[in-house]
């Protein structure tokens, strides 16, 4: 019974493969979605994305309308005299698209990377008052 839930949790924790129809990729290898925890503070939404293997000249952050497109390209892992003898995943980019309400003031959302970890500060949008004004009759 025990090895059963330990087997559980090992595919629970596999990469998921993007799946898209109708897209073509550029490169000749899968792309994975990575996991994501969202928090939402006062001020701010924070999306904290998992992407091993990723540093921050090989991320796009791209906003598009109301998409915002996440892609993180993997470096393969070279080292002279060296030959791969185990791999426990398989080797490939990330990509991952959320939508994007007006609560959030794009023109004011940034990304961080470190140690493979993307953040995205998606700060929320102010609402505009403005009195309105009102006419007789």
């Amino acid at each position: 019974m025990a090895e059963e839930k330990k087997e559980l949790q090992l595919q629970e924790a596999q990469k998921q493969e993007v799946v898209e129809s109708g897209a073509e990729r550029t490169r000749p290898r899968p792309a994975f979605i990575p996991r994501a925890d969202i928090y939402e503070l006062n001020d701010e939404i924070v999306v904290v994305a998992d992407m091993p293997g990723v540093d921050t000249d090989s991320v796009e952050v791209t906003l598009e309308r109301d998409t915002l497109t996440i892609n993180g390209y993997v470096k393969p892992l070279e080292l002279p005299g060296y030959t791969l003898a185990y791999a426990e995943y398989r080797e490939g980019d990330y990509q991952r698209r959320f939508s994007v309400t007006d609560e959030i003031d794009q023109d004011r959302i940034e990304a961080k990377m470190k140690d493979g970890v993307l953040y995205l500060h998606l700060p929320k949008a102010v609402p505009a008052a403005r009195r309105i004004a009102v006419k007789a009759g």
